[in-house]
């Protein structure tokens, strides 16, 4: 194969990891946007859709992630390391992982007092998720590297905040709910919460990985 045959394969392939990538977060924002809606239906039917659709989105994550996988396999040549490459995928997908399993939860102990902690966190959420999907699109030129420094930081700081709701959501359930298996299931959904929040920082660091990287 001629050199600029071979350049012209890699270029191709290359843009077909981004194209994945871009796939994988605008799939990831629209899971994150039905989670979203489930803190404001009252209907437990349409809860239960939504809940569907909620699993029916982390199923399609995990075959752009495994479609990503393969492509890594079969491609000795990337344009950032390989390890990158796989951990944003695996930390991606981690994100989808958690807000399944939190939805799931919801509707498995038949949670139907939300509280306004949980709406804030999953607000958080939803932000974390939009700046990974921008981030991930810009990643594709490495000259909007300063708007992918700052989606990190965003990423970060909403991190942090959402801490402080858990943290205080926390203290405050001990301290008010006298219902001990109500306690437990607020709890859960709220642990749930926090960690795919803390996923996202996951998302960031390997994203701040990639740009140190590359520099």
């Amino acid at each position: 194969m001629k050199f600029s045959s071979l350049f012209s394969f890699m270029v191709t392939k290359n843009g077909l990891f981004f194209d994945l990538f871009a796939e994988d977060t605008a799939n990831l924002v629209e899971q994150a946007k039905k989670f979203n809606q489930l803190f404001t239906v009252k209907d437990k039917n349409e809860l239960s859709s939504i809940i569907r659709d909620i699993r029916d989105l982390e199923h399609k994550g995990d075959e752009i992630t495994h479609k990503i996988f393969l492509e890594l396999a079969d491609n000795f040549i990337t344009r950032f390391d390989r390890e990158d490459i796989h951990a944003l995928a695996a930390s991606i997908d981690d994100i989808a992982d958690y807000i399944n399993g939190c939805a799931s939860r919801i509707q498995l102990y038949g949670v139907t007092e939300f509280g306004k902690p949980m709406e804030m966190m999953s607000d958080v959420l939803l932000k974390q998720v939009m700046e990974i999907d921008s981030a991930i699109r810009d990643l594709r030129n490495m000259r909007n590297a300063q708007r992918v420094r700052d989606a990190i930081v965003r990423i970060n700081s909403l991190e942090n905040h959402a801490d402080d709701i858990f943290d205080e959501a926390i203290a405050r359930l001990f301290s008010e709910q006298d219902n001990a298996m109500e306690l437990i299931k607020q709890k859960e959904v709220l642990s749930s919460l926090e960690t795919a929040t803390d996923k996202c920082e996951d998302v960031a660091n390997v994203l701040e990985s990639i740009l140190v990287k590359n520099s």
